[in-house]
């Protein structure tokens, strides 16, 4: 198990994995979006957080979804999924290769 988190390209990729299916198959409402509802002749906008699973199409039963015309990840919930399915599995790999880079060289000393 070790072995296959000192290649930081395998690290970030089991990370990214793992994120992936984190955030698209467990409803975690925390990336920023907009749900737009629409009963008759009124429509209301709401800002609330989403999550991945829901934007994806996985959503619940399709009772709660009555009264819902839309529902979209705003900018910012775009760059927080961004950040937490690529970003953090690219620092996490980056510091994989550093603590392997000072381990190459602490050998060579």
């Amino acid at each position: 198990m070790k072995k296959i988190f000192v290649n930081p390209i395998n690290t970030f990729l089991i990370l990214f994995i793992f994120l992936i299916l984190l955030f698209f198959l467990l409803p975690i409402n925390i990336f920023d979006g907009e749900i737009i509802y629409q009963q008759e002749l009124v429509t209301m906008k709401e800002k609330r957080p989403l999550s991945l699973h829901f934007v994806a199409g996985l959503e619940y039963a399709k009772t709660e979804l009555k009264g819902i015309k839309e529902y979209h990840l705003l900018g910012k919930g775009y760059l927080m999924a961004f950040l937490f399915i690529v970003g953090i599995p690219a620092i996490v790999a980056y510091r994989v290769n550093l603590g392997f880079k000072n381990k190459k060289e602490n050998l060579k000393q």
